[in-house]
Formats: C-alpha cells, structure tokens, sequence
C-alpha cells in the first residue's frame, strides 16, 4: 500500500504538496517532481455528485483554485459498486472514488485502496466519532479512506402519536401508537441482540477467529420479540411497509435510514420527527437498541500514476468544507462532529448523528462478515413466520447461536 507521508489535512493550507513514504528516494522525487506538470485524476462517484453545480463538481473546482495543474475526469460509479469494479483492474480504476466502508476488507485485500498518512489519519480523529474512525481502520491497524456521512438506520415518527419521552422506551410507543419494524432484514434485526453481549469477530470487529457469538442474553431477547405478535400495535414491516404505512396512517413510527428523509418529511409535514434509538425491556432488565453504523468514505488508489495528488484531493474531498458543501448541495448528513450546530433543524441528521454516537456498533467490515447476513436473516424470517415462539425461543435461540459460531470456517 502507498502510505502518503505528507498529505493535506483539515486545517492546512490547500497549496501544499506532500511528499511519500521512504520506498525509494529515487522514484519519489521523480513523482514529485510530475506533480508541478499536468495532473488528470479521474473520480467514480454517483451521476448526482458530478453534475454541473453538484457536490463532487463544485469541490473539484475549489480544489482546482489551488491546484490550476489538476484537471478531473468524472465517471458515474455508484459507492456501493466500487469494490466490484476496482478489484477488476486496481491499475485501470479511478484515481479517487466512493465506497461504503463494509467493502474496506475487500478493498484492502485486493491492493486497490491507499493507506492515509498521518495528517490524513489526524484529520480523520478530529472530524469523526470513534465509531467512524474504526469503520476505516483495517485489520492491519492501518487506516483507509476518509469518512464524508454516517451509514446506520434510526427511528421516524410521528410527533403528533409520540411525545419526546414516549420515544426513549419502545415498550412505551407500543401503548401509545402503531410502530413497525423489520424483523426479517438481517441489518436491522441485531438491533434487539447487540446489547445482550453479542459479540463479531472481538471487541473491535476485526478479529476473524473471535468468531460470532450471539451473547448469553440472547433467548431472553428472541422471547421479547417473539412476543411483539402479540401486541395490536405492532407492525412487521418490509417492502417498505413502513413507510407506505406511514403514509396511509396505519403506522406512527419506524425504522430506516437517512435515504427515507424527504419521503418521511414530505409525509409527516409539521409532525416530522426522528430520532435515536429507543430502549426495550426483557426479565433481566432495560436493553438499549443499538444499530449497525458504518461510513461512506472517500479513497485513493495507490496504483494511480499521481497517487500524491490522488490521496491529496480524497483529504479535500472528505474536508468539513467538502462535508458543508455536500450537505447544502444535497442533503448528505455530514460525518463532521463540528458540523452538528448546522443540522441541528434537520431531524433525520440530528437523529443520525446521535444514533452512530450514542446507539450504534460498528459493523465489521473483514471478508468473514458476509458469513453473518443469510443465518441472521433466516432466524428473522423463522420468527417473522411464527416458527420462533415465546414458548420454543430457548431452543431455537441455542441452535441459532450454534449455527452462526460455526459459520465461520
């Protein structure tokens, strides 16, 4: 991996060159000396970024104000399709480009994502949660990437349905309105578990032979949600369930993410509301909700024939300048803790920001992940289909937990 030694960070002036890692005094002098000459970085983002006045368009030309020598190509490459198309030629790939962290792992293993220097890595601790700082922390300890929005899901609502206090407790929603979940969607349904002491791959997420385990909490957990069928108020949501219930009037709360906002909004009007996640209580007591967060992140390629400049414009690019610009563009809830006061009117950006800092796990982003979502998901659709009971959730729960530690082979 390209480490880039000296590279631009959030509060340096936007002029400076940096220079590389010791590998060879050599080669990086000649790189250096390149980067005064001509520079065409190409960028994968999404269609809506790159167009004339759009976020990515508008910090390129600032970049640009700068850096008169850099011109840029753009291809529309959506986020969650970079892995798939880097790791098809990393030397033939965009300079710069968009990812969500949970390919990091991939990304990394393929030789096709630059590691931050150390300005970068300081610029990344000074903007972000810790939550997100590890969501682009590699299992080598190594960081790559720099984070521009959260990813997690949270709770919309009704105001008129719910007071402030009501939506700190889900068991006090369910008394008071209709409220749907997805029990059978593999990345909301830990939400119930992740408090119980389930635990994937350690403590930090990046330890494949930690395994998966479910926590000694867990049959209470399946019992309490095997339960919730039971509750008039209780709605299974899926296929967008929720938020069409919403909109018809048959649900009062649910649970999604930042990309339901303005449908949300448009709904709800003056009873708009959002927030972070509620607290339930099982025979052993009061368990917090907790979401998986992850970021949106942006990276270099350390096979780019400028990889300095590369890596110095995905600094810009992740910037609080960047972030301010990107939310004002287009509404992308910023990652920037600083840029809190600035959202503090918009309900799904206060509801997010809250979520990854206060009711959210970081999803593990390593290759063994993706053995996790198809038994989750089964387990979901077997307590969605009844065939997980209040009555049979000890067993069941103990075969499920099972199942999942030797997922990982």
């Amino acid at each position: 991996m390209t480490n880039i030694k000296k590279m631009l960070g959030a509060g340096l002036a936007v002029a400076t060159l940096f220079g590389f890692a010791a590998c060879g005094s050599s080669t990086n002098s000649d790189k250096k000396a390149t980067e005064s000459g001509p520079v065409q970085l190409t960028v994968w983002s999404a269609s809506e970024d790159q167009k004339a006045g759009g976020w990515v368009d508008t910090v390129e030309k600032e970049f640009q104000k700068a850096n008169p020598n850099v011109k840029f190509k753009n291809t529309v490459v959506e986020p969650p399709k970079a892995a798939e198309s880097v790791k098809k030629d990393a030397k033939a790939a965009a300079d710069v480009y968009l990812f969500p962290n949970d390919q990091l792992g991939d990304l990394v293993k393929a030789g096709a994502i630059g590691q931050l220097s150390d300005d970068a890595v300081k610029q990344v601790k000074e903007q972000n949660e810790d939550t997100l700082v590890n969501s682009v922390t590699a299992q080598d300890g190594n960081m790559y990437g720099v984070p521009y929005t959260g990813n997690t899901w949270f709770m919309y609502y009704n105001k008129s349905k719910f007071a402030a206090d009501d939506v700190k407790s889900l068991d006090k929603m369910l008394e008071k309105g209709k409220v749907a979940f997805d029990l059978s969607n593999a990345w909301y349904l830990p939400g119930f578990y992740l408090d119980g002491n389930m635990t994937l791959f350690g403590e930090k997420g990046t330890d494949a032979k930690a395994g998966m385990k479910l926590g000694d909490k867990a049959a209470e957990v399946t019992k309490y949600i095997a339960k919730l069928f039971a509750n008039k108020n209780f709605v299974l949501d899926g296929n967008s369930a929720g938020l069409n219930g919403l909109k018809s009037g048959k649900v009062d709360a649910y649970f999604s993410g930042s990309w339901d906002a303005a449908d949300v909004k448009k709904t709800l009007g003056d009873n708009y509301a959002a927030a972070a996640l509620p607290t339930f209580k099982t025979e052993s007591g009061e368990h917090q909700m907790k979401s998986f967060a992850g970021s949106k992140a942006v990276a270099y390629n350390p096979n780019s024939k400028h990889p300095e400049m590369a890596a110095k414009f995905a600094a810009f690019l992740g910037s609080k300048k960047s972030q301010q610009i990107a939310y004002e563009k287009q509404g992308v809830i910023p990652s920037d803790k600083s840029l809190a006061d600035s959202v503090k009117s918009d309900p799904a950006a206060v509801a997010q920001m809250e979520t990854i800092a206060k009711t959210s796990v970081l999803q593990p982003a390593i290759p063994e992940m993706g053995s996790f979502w198809e038994p989750m998901g089964n387990f979901g659709k077997a307590i969605a289909n009844h065939e997980v009971t209040e009555a049979n959730a000890d067993a069941k729960t103990a075969d499920f937990a099972k199942g999942l530690a030797g997922a990982v082979k």
